[in-house]
C-alpha cells in the first residue's frame, strides 16, 4: 500500500485503561504511583465512567464500563483489564481522519464525536493499527 500523506500527532495526549472498577483502581495510582485523580467523569453516550490522572504532559484515562454491553464491557470479559487505547492530540481531526482513510486505515469513526474532557475524537480500527485500538482527539474550535 503506497503511503499518499503523513500524519502528524503533536503528542500522546491520554493512554487508556480499561478497568472493572474505578473505585479499586484509583488508590493503586494514587498511593502507589503518587498520581492524583483530577477528573471524575460519567460519559453516558460511551457508556463508560473516566479517572483522569497526568504524567508530564500525558494522561492517564480508567475506564470503567457502565454497561456490560458497552465497548469497554465487552473488551473487560474479552480481554480483562489492561490497556485499551492510545490517544494522539492532533490539530486538524477532519483531516486526519481523511488522511488515514487515504493511508487504507479503517475508520470506526468516520466523523468526530465529543469525548470525555469535552474533547472531539475519533478511533481507528485496530485491524489497521497492528492490534492497537489508536484515537484522534482535538479541543473543539
Amino acid at each position: 500500500m503506497p503511503k499518499i500523506s503523513v500524519m502528524k500527532p503533536t503528542h500522546i495526549e491520554h493512554i487508556g485503561i480499561a478497568v472493572k472498577s474505578l473505585d479499586e483502581s484509583i488508590p493503586y495510582y494514587e498511593n502507589v504511583l503518587g498520581l492524583k485523580c483530577y477528573a471524575l467523569e460519567d460519559v453516558a453516550d460511551q457508556r463508560v465512567k473516566t479517572a483522569f490522572f497526568m504524567v508530564g504532559q500525558t494522561k492517564i484515562e480508567l475506564l470503567e464500563s457502565t454497561d456490560p454491553e458497552g465497548p469497554i464491557g465487552k473488551f473487560l470479559e474479552k480481554k480483562g483489564e489492561g490497556i485499551h487505547h492510545i490517544a494522539f492530540a492532533v490539530e486538524n481531526l477532519p483531516e486526519m481522519l481523511d488522511q488515514a482513510t487515504t493511508n487504507g486505515v479503517q475508520l470506526i469513526d468516520k466523523q468526530p464525536r465529543r469525548g470525555a474532557e469535552g474533547l472531539n475524537i475519533a478511533f481507528l480500527h485496530p485491524k489497521s493499527t497492528f492490534g492497537v485500538l489508536t484515537e484522534f482527539c482535538t479541543h473543539p474550535e
